[in-house]
């Protein structure tokens, strides 16, 4: 049962940017808090950013000033716009609610050539 659908991914060159998209289900998503998590080969599952129900942000350091998180509660879709990015940000992009223990999607793939 696949209700947290991530899309945007691609291929890109250093520098450049990328919009991903977060189609969620509505009943949960206008109460959760939620966030994008990414996971490079070999590592573990690491917090990009949060973004709370009212719209409070939180950002890993390796992507403040240059990822934003939004989302939309009538769409019932959050976002992470990527600028200026760098090949260590390549890694399989997921976002989940927080705190849920909802399952994991399939994610989107993102990779940046130098």
């Amino acid at each position: 049962q696949v209700q947290l659908v991530e899309s945007g991914g691609g291929l890109v060159q250093a520098g450049g940017s990328l919009r991903l998209s977060c189609a969620a289900s509505g009943s949960i998503f206008m109460i959760a808090a939620m966030g994008w998590y990414r996971q490079a080969p070999g590592k573990q599952r690491e917090m990009v950013a949060i973004i709370t129900k009212g719209g409070t942000t939180t950002y890993a350091d390796s992507v403040k000033g240059r990822f934003t998180i939004s989302r939309d509660n009538a769409k019932n879709t959050m976002y992470l716009q990527m600028n200026s990015l760098k090949p260590e940000d390549t890694a399989v992009y997921y976002c989940n609610y927080i705190g849920m223990g909802y399952t994991w999607g399939q994610g989107t793939q993102v990779t940046v050539s130098s």
